[in-house]
């Protein structure tokens, strides 16, 4: 399987250096080798256990900050929000 770190890279919105793709392929490489030695799974069960079932706990409501003494620690603000870069085009 070939493996196009360019691409990979890409998708992921990450920039590699040209001097470490061969790296990052040998370790794609690595991790697909292990995925693909992994057994299979003989049941289509969920595989939970009826008797053992999750406890979750109750949800208790807490005092929290104010919210104008949170704000006075973010460095930019707008509409009584924290203001942050655009990241998503």
């Amino acid at each position: 399987m070939e493996i196009d770190v360019k691409h990979i890279a890409r998708l992921a919105m990450l920039t590699i250096p040209q001097e470490e793709e061969e790296t990052f392929k040998q370790e794609f490489t690595r991790i697909l080798a292990m995925v693909d030695a992994l057994p299979e799974l003989e049941s289509t069960d969920t595989l939970l256990e009826p008797d053992n079932q999750m406890q979750l706990r109750e949800d208790e409501v807490t005092p929290s900050w104010p919210r104008d003494v949170m704000l006075q620690n973010a460095p930019q603000t707008a509409a009584g929000c924290i203001a942050v870069p655009k990241t998503v085009e």
